[in-house]
C-alpha cells in the first residue's frame, strides 16, 4: 500500500498531462477524480484514456486503476523503460498531445526511445509535429540532450481522418544540465514551413507570400519553406498550415502557427501565423508561452544548482503547474522581474534549486 505522504490528490480533468508526467518522474501515487463528474457525458475522453494506454507502453510496472464510470484514475508510476515502440493515437487530438509527455520521460528512461506514433500530426488544440522538431527539440538541447535527438515527419495527416506518422528517437541521460538563459537577444532569422496535403499545391506558397508582405519589413533574412507530401505520404484529409519561428542572438525561440480552417483562405492562415508570432515576439523572454512548462520542468529536474530563465507572464497553465511541481517535489520558485528599473517590463526571472535529478533506470552499457 502506498503511504499516505506519498499519494497526491487533484480533482477534474484539467492538467492532466502534466500531473501523469510529474508522478512518473517522482515516483509518487498521483489519484484524479471528478472528471468531468457534471458533465452529460462523464468521465475520461477517448484521449485521454489512450494517452494512459501510452504512458503503459513508455513505462514498466506503471498500475493505472480506472472506476467504473471513468470519473477516477490512480496511477502507481513504475519505471520509464523506453525502447522501441509504437502507437495509434485517437484522431481526436493531434500526435502533439500524445508526444509532449513522451519528450518529457524520455530522457529519463531505461533505454534510449524509438517510438512510432500515427494519427493527425497538424491541429489546432497542440502543438504540431512542425513545432515539436523545431522548436521543442532544441529546448531540450539546452539541457545536454542532444546526441541522436530527432523527429522525423513519416507522413503528414490532417484532421478529421489523420493517416500522419512521425518517428521521435531520443537518447537518455544521467542528469539533466542546469539552465542559465536570461538573455533574450535579437532576432535574427526567421523560418517557417508550409505544408499542403490533398489540396492545390499552390496554397503553401500563397499562404508564404502572404506571410512575406509583413515579415520582409523587419529582417532580410528569411527562409520559408514548402513542404509537399503526395500519395499515401499526405494522410487521409486535406489540410494546410503554416508554422513560423524566429531565432534569436541568443538561441531563443520564438513560435507560432495557423492551419486551415472552413471558408477561410491561404493568404489569411499566412497573415494570422504572421501576426501570432510577432505578438510572441513582442512578449519576449527566451522561452516562448507554449514551451513554459516544459522549461520549467527541467530546471527543477536540473543538478543540485540554481537555475534561472527569462521568459514572459505566465499561462494560467504554468500558474498550475508551479503548484503542482510544489506539490510533487517541494520545490518553488522565485519570480521576479526581470528588469527592477523598467516598470513596463512585463517579462520575468523564474529561479529555482535544482533536485538533482539522477536517472536511475538507465543501463549502463
Amino acid at each position: 500500500m502506498a503511504q499516505p505522504s506519498a499519494l497526491v490528490h487533484f480533482s477534474g480533468h484539467q492538467h492532466l498531462r502534466n500531473r501523469l508526467v510529474l508522478s512518473i518522474l517522482s515516483g509518487k501515487h498521483v489519484r484524479i477524480d471528478k472528471i468531468r463528474s457534471e458533465d452529460k457525458n462523464p468521465g475520461l475522453r477517448d484521449y485521454e484514456i489512450s494517452l494512459l494506454r501510452l504512458l503503459e507502453k513508455v513505462t514498466n510496472g506503471t498500475v493505472i486503476e480506472i472506476s467504473v464510470t471513468g470519473t477516477t484514475i490512480l496511477l502507481k508510476p513504475g519505471i520509464v523503460s523506453g525502447g522501441t515502440l509504437q502507437h495509434d493515437c485517437t484522431l481526436s487530438r493531434g500526435i502533439g498531445y500524445f508526444l509532449e509527455p513522451v519528450i518529457m520521460l524520455a530522457p529519463f528512461a531505461k533505454k534510449p526511445l524509438n517510438i512510432t506514433l500515427k494519427g493527425i500530426t497538424t491541429e489546432e488544440h497542440d502543438l504540431s509535429a512542425d513545432i515539436l522538431r523545431t522548436v521543442t527539440l532544441p529546448h531540450l538541447q539546452l539541457f545536454g540532450v542532444s546526441e541522436g535527438l530527432e523527429l522525423r515527419i513519416k507522413r503528414r495527416g490532417a484532421a478529421p481522418g489523420g493517416g500522419g506518422e512521425v518517428q521521435f528517437l531520443c537518447p537518455i541521460v544521467k542528469q539533466v544540465k542546469t539552465l542559465n538563459f536570461v538573455e533574450p537577444g535579437k532576432v535574427k532569422r526567421i523560418r517557417g514551413v508550409a505544408h499542403a496535403v490533398r489540396v492545390n499545391p499552390q496554397f503553401s506558397n500563397r499562404m508564404i507570400e502572404a506571410s512575406r508582405s509583413i515579415l520582409n519589413r523587419y529582417i532580410p533574412d528569411i527562409y520559408l519553406y514548402s513542404d509537399v507530401y503526395k500519395g499515401d505520404e499526405s494522410g487521409k484529409s486535406p489540410g494546410y498550415a503554416l508554422t513560423l519561428l524566429a531565432e534569436t542572438t541568443t538561441s531563443a525561440i520564438y513560435c507560432s502557427e495557423a492551419i486551415a480552417e472552413p471558408g477561410v483562405a491561404p493568404e489569411d492562415i499566412g497573415l494570422k501565423a504572421t501576426r501570432a508570432l510577432l505578438t510572441e515576439v513582442e512578449k519576449g523572454g527566451c522561452v516562448d508561452q507554449k514551451h513554459q512548462t516544459f522549461i520549467l520542468l527541467m530546471m527543477v529536474l536540473g543538478s543540485e544548482d540554481v537555475g534561472r530563465c527569462r521568459m514572459g507572464e505566465p499561462t494560467p497553465k504554468t500558474i498550475q503547474f508551479l503548484r503542482d511541481v510544489r506539490e510533487f517535489f517541494a520545490t518553488s520558485f522565485k519570480i521576479v522581474s526581470a528588469d527592477l528599473s523598467d516598470p513596463d517590463c512585463f517579462q520575468l526571472l523564474y529561479s529555482c534549486y535544482g533536485t538533482g535529478y539522477i536517472n536511475a533506470n538507465r543501463t549502463l552499457a
